[in-house]
């Protein structure tokens, strides 16, 4: 199918409901920005190895640089979510489940955002979809079990790798630098944390990216007939407009989960940051390369609190965790039941 900007902008304009569509998808993507790509640059920030408004750009030129060389993981990812729910081949019941879900995600996640909690856009799209097809099937019918089971196995996946990571990763740096005058570690880790964060950024850019772009392809196919967007490559053209609008997201709204995150939950040493980054990106290269769909937000907060427990336990502030686990738990029955109500109003609109 012809996936040039022309065409696309040609099918939005003869068709209300992709157009609705794709601009809910841009608001996802936005407030993604907000709410989650600021995870990927906290740590760095909170340790004062990198000023805000430059670690935001940098955050913004890697998600770009993930999506581009991550790109076939695209079309796994993107049908995973896809077919986690069941329309019968009904495409136009599958749009406005789309529209539902991607809703029911700006909904949820500016009002964790006012809170300065970061949420998992990636659950909320799941959540919200999933409460759609409920909606429009009548029933569980509309649920496949056997793919929603990989998106929890990828929730504990991204849980407790990175909490497990973040403790090992810890633990090795901090037996490798035990000889050493903190001082001069310090000067390196200023510079590998900038590193460990760019890192984090362009994984974050390969998972979350390459999600909601997958949205956007999946809308234009079911305005087209088809409901597959197997082994299809996103544009540059869309590679880079996802990135700018959740660069311009991170740029508004993100200081706030910065400060949750990278100070609130656990007080950081640049080792120590450096650590919780490499190890969130290696457990976001892992679930990438196997198309797993993973929370960012998940692995890289279950990162720091795995470096933080190194030291004591008494060093997280559970008060910050409870707040984050309650968010994450409250999730799926919040924005399902979003996704549940408004897939009804569109249906009547549509």
């Amino acid at each position: 199918m012809n996936i040039s900007f022309s065409y696309f902008l040609e099918q939005m304009l003869a068709n209300p409901v992709l157009l609705i569509a794709v601009l809910l998808t841009l608001g996802v993507i936005f407030v993604n920005g907000w709410t989650d790509a600021p995870n990927a640059i906290a740590t760095c920030v909170a340790t004062r190895s990198m000023p805000a408004g430059i670690a935001i750009f940098m955050s913004a030129v890697c998600n770009f640089l993930g999506v581009l060389v991550m790109s076939l993981v695209n079309t796994t990812v993107a049908m995973t979510i896809k077919n986690m729910v069941n329309f019968n081949g009904d495409n136009k019941k599958a749009l406005i489940a789309l529209c539902a879900a991607m809703f029911a995600i700006v909904v949820w996640a500016v009002a964790a955002w006012y809170f300065g909690i970061p949420t998992s856009e990636s659950h909320a799209l799941i959540a919200g979809l999933s409460g759609a097809a409920i909606s429009l099937q009548g029933g569980l019918s509309g649920i496949n079990p056997a793919e929603w089971m990989k998106v929890i196995y990828g929730l504990g996946l991204s849980s407790i790798l990175g909490f497990a990571s973040g403790f090992g990763a810890s633990k090795m740096t901090v037996a490798l630098c035990k000889n050493m005058e903190r001082k001069k570690t310090n000067k390196f880790f200023t510079g590998a944390q900038i590193a460990g964060s760019a890192a984090t950024s362009f994984m974050h850019g390969a998972q979350d990216g390459q999600k909601f772009m997958g949205v956007l392809l999946l809308a234009l196919f079911l305005v087209n007939g088809s409901d597959t967007t197997t082994a299809v490559q996103p544009p540059f053209w869309m590679m880079l407009l996802c990135s700018v609008v959740m660069g311009l997201g991170t740029s508004i709204g993100g200081k706030k989960i910065i400060k949750s995150v990278g100070m609130d939950m656990v007080r950081l040493e640049k080792f120590q940051g450096f650590s919780a980054d490499i190890a969130a990106s290696f457990c976001l290269f892992l679930s990438s390369t196997f198309g797993i769909p993973v929370s960012t937000t998940h692995t890289k907060t279950t990162a720091i609190m795995g470096v933080g427990a190194v030291k004591r336990l008494s060093a997280i502030n559970f008060g910050v965790v409870k707040e984050m686990v309650l968010t994450w738990i409250l999730t799926f029955p919040g924005c399902g039941l979003i996704g549940f109500l408004m897939a009804q109003l569109f249906m009547l609109l549509a």
